[in-house]
């Protein structure tokens, strides 16, 4: 199939390339995020190879069906940027890369966990500057502390064991209980219960109507005063200029994100010689307390060979019989 695939970086080249051998279809890289300003693009291809950040709305849609486009398909697990009843409409498929690898997403999950109370990051540019000095480092343990993981699917779970393997008591908030998790000793428990019990809160909850903005100001005032939130799911996940509050005022302690509400246009570019016009974001970046990545937890070698086996195994399926591996279901009117 020929397909265009966009977003793409040099990594995406190497790694769909190494996937692509034996299937051979015809991949052709656009570096251009796939939006309504670029959908022209589209013209000649079967298939748009697309990113977290690329707008697969409507207008893209019904202008990729009549440019022969018949499969969106998605280098990630998240589809919330696609407009799936559009889809349906348009006759278009789509799918995504499921279960890519949940180590990469928790474990980096728990890195902005330990560097925020160890405060790493600092000691760090201190110690290059021969400064040797203690203060203003002092974390503390892990171990006996309450951890609360909302959204306990594939990345939740393991993050909860690797919150348990160092010593914390682990809460859990999911609508479908995991059985396992259970018997691992996670504790299941009600979203408002974690908020009010936990010293630490992991965010890893797909985003949908009911999560959008999750974390406002209402679940901020119930929780633990001096509560760490991490954050790697995705960005609208958390009402930001509420968390920017809460921590003018001390109610959330430190905060760690991977993700970010208004990323589209800001992540996975060298921006180092432009001034960032996005103020809520750079007020985020004025405070020690908080760490920002630009959405990289996925960023591992097998993370990224995952994601691309599974990116041509759905598009080398569909070409076969019509159907993808990992299709999603369409919405219903």
């Amino acid at each position: 199939m020929r397909v265009a695939v966009f977003s793409a970086r040099r990594y995406d080249e190497v790694f769909l390339g190494k996937a692509n051998r034996a299937a051979k279809h015809q991949l052709t890289f656009f570096e251009s995020p796939l939006t309504p300003h670029t959908q022209g693009l589209l013209a000649g291809f079967e298939a748009a190879c697309v990113f977290v950040n690329d707008v697969i709305d409507a207008k893209v849609l019904r202008h990729a069906a009549a440019q022969g486009v018949r499969l969106v398909v998605l280098r990630a697990a998240g589809f919330n940027n696609v407009d799936l009843e559009a889809a349906r409409d348009a006759g278009v498929h789509v799918a995504r890369a499921p279960t890519y690898s949940p180590h990469a997403v928790a474990e980096h999950a728990l890195a902005l966990m330990l560097t925020l109370n160890r405060k790493t990051h600092r000691a760090y540019n201190r110690v290059r500057e021969g400064n040797f000095a203690l203060d203003g480092l002092m974390g503390f343990d892990l171990h006996g502390k309450t951890a609360g993981v909302v959204g306990a699917g594939a990345i939740g779970g393991v993050m909860a064991r690797l919150l348990k393997g160092f010593g914390c008591h682990v809460l859990a908030s999911d609508p479908v209980p995991d059985a396992a998790l259970a018997r691992a000793g996670v504790e299941f428990v009600a979203f408002d219960d974690l908020l009010a019990k936990a010293d630490l809160i992991s965010l890893h909850c797909p985003l949908t109507a009911g999560t959008r903005r999750l974390i406002d100001t209402s679940a901020i005032t119930r929780m633990t005063r001096g509560v760490m939130l991490i954050n790697t799911s995705r960005g609208a996940v958390i009402d930001t200029r509420a968390v920017i509050r809460a921590l003018k005022a001390g109610v959330i302690g430190s905060l760690g994100i991977d993700v970010y509400e208004e990323e589209e246009g800001l992540f996975f570019d060298d921006r180092s010689d432009q001034v960032i016009a996005d103020d809520v974001f750079a007020r985020l970046l004025t405070f020690p307390n908080v760490l920002v990545t630009g959405h990289q937890g996925f960023f591992t070698a097998e993370a990224l060979t995952a994601i691309a086996e599974a990116t041509i195994g759905n598009v080398t399926a569909f070409e076969r019989n019509g159907h993808a591996l990992h299709e999603v279901p369409h919405r219903r009117s």
